[in-house]
């Protein structure tokens, strides 16, 4: 294992925990951040573990068989045969051209070999942000895909949420999509997003994550925001996603959309899964933070809309006081993320609830002295004019160490 791959490794770990730094003297005091936040990460596994061991059966389990409805090619197989960890911190699933007589698919013998694992009845999210690393597979015909499905399971009616999906002939672009009841199949609602330039995903590691919050969908790659759905994209037929989904990774090899693959595509093909994490949002029992007078982080009014103010009042135990920690370094509440106004760096720049969108006004680092910084702007987050009235503003300002820029987490 390389030393940036520890680095990484360790990084993703800290995030998980909003990067909370704990002061080396162990008292209670340095430990409450830790304790109350790294609660925010409801689900992960970064794939550590000897090579070809098999995944963690007490987070996924392994499909077998083929699938129909799509027409694809492969017969999904059991065990460590074509779903295994790396030795580096990696879920490799593979697909192999082989067609051996025992795997029977709709059209006869399969003629390739794969691996789709799920986390049903192991772990199931409703809202939050969710994400997975990877690297895919290159090729006409290949079809790697991160996504969940609604339980119970009665599809379409109980909705899919596509967090990633890529076709081999569309090398440089993905798709995230919604299915649910009318929107279906081809029917499905969703957008694509294409990297600049014409680079391929195959080429490297790439992070793909919805934030899903009650009445919204938003993906992004790489923190780059391109799609955001609500139920007014319906067209008046039903929201089915305000409620529990798990998780999926799959390869498969063929089917009605990508077609199959031809002389120009190459086996083995593998998607190279680094790590996978779902970090809760609003429905998360969460944490109050509190600073000066003993007064909490609030948000004005309980209003989730864009822009609405963050304040300083009395705390009272409501969703409006209650911040979890996303895996990307995010402080949340009602679904959506601490924001400093228009990425500003300036001091005094108001502070505001927004949509997460993975920019680095979103991005915060909670001290062991008790310092809840933003690292864009090198600034705290602080009570403006050091006033405990209620109501009055929180902002950015430069790191004083004054009262009016201390925190408690819990």
């Amino acid at each position: 294992m390389t030393a940036p791959r520890l680095l990484r490794k360790c990084l993703f770990a800290a995030l998980s925990a909003v990067l909370v730094a704990t002061a080396a003297t162990g008292s209670a005091q340095a430990q409450q951040p830790a304790d109350a936040i790294a609660a925010a990460v409801s689900f992960s596994d970064t794939f550590d573990g000897p090579a070809g061991a098999s995944v963690d059966t007490s987070k996924w389990q392994i499909e077998t068989g083929d699938n129909v409805n799509n027409h694809e090619r492969q017969y999904y197989t059991a065990g460590n045969r074509n779903a295994a960890l790396d030795g580096q911190g990696h879920l490799v699933i593979t697909a192999r051209r082989e067609n051996p007589a025992n795997y029977q698919c709709w059209y006869g013998t399969c003629q390739y070999t794969s691996a789709r694992l799920n986390t049903s009845g192991k772990f199931t999210a409703q809202y939050g942000h969710v994400e997975a690393r990877m690297k895919i597979p290159r090729g006409q015909g290949m079809w790697p895909a991160f996504w969940m499905l609604g339980t119970p399971v009665n599809w379409p009616d109980s909705g899919e949420i596509d967090v990633m999906e890529n076709v081999g002939f569309e090398p440089s672009t993905v798709h995230g999509t919604i299915h649910g009841p009318g929107y279906s199949g081809s029917g499905g609602i969703g957008a694509a997003y294409s990297l600049p330039g014409g680079q391929a995903f195959a080429d490297a590691f790439h992070t793909f994550a919805v934030d899903w919050a009650p009445d919204s969908i938003t993906w992004s790659v790489d923190g780059t925001v391109y799609q955001r759905r609500t139920p007014a994209d319906l067209g008046g037929r039903t929201w089915v996603f305000n409620k529990p989904f798990f998780l999926i990774l799959n390869l498969a090899v063929g089917g009605y959309w990508p077609g199959d693959p031809d002389g120009s595509t190459a086996f083995p093909q593998q998607l190279v899964v680094d790590h996978v994490s779902v970090t809760t949002g609003d429905t998360a029992t969460g944490a109050a933070i509190k600073g000066l007078a003993g007064k909490c982080v609030d948000v004005a009014g309980a209003n989730p809309a864009n822009g609405t103010p963050v304040q300083l009042y009395d705390c009272n135990g409501t969703a409006a006081q209650q911040w979890t920690a996303g895996a990307d370094g995010t402080l949340r509440a009602l679904g959506k993320c601490l924001d400093v106004t228009g990425g500003a760096t300036a001091d005094g720049t108001a502070v505001q609830l927004y949509d997460c969108n993975g920019t680095a006004a979103q991005r915060w680092t909670v001290t062991a002295a008790h310092d809840i910084v933003n690292p864009q702007a090198d600034k705290c987050l602080d009570v403006t004019g050091n006033s405990s009235a209620n109501g009055t503003r929180l902002q950015i300002w430069t790191c004083t160490g004054g009262a009016n820029q201390k925190w408690t987490v819990g």
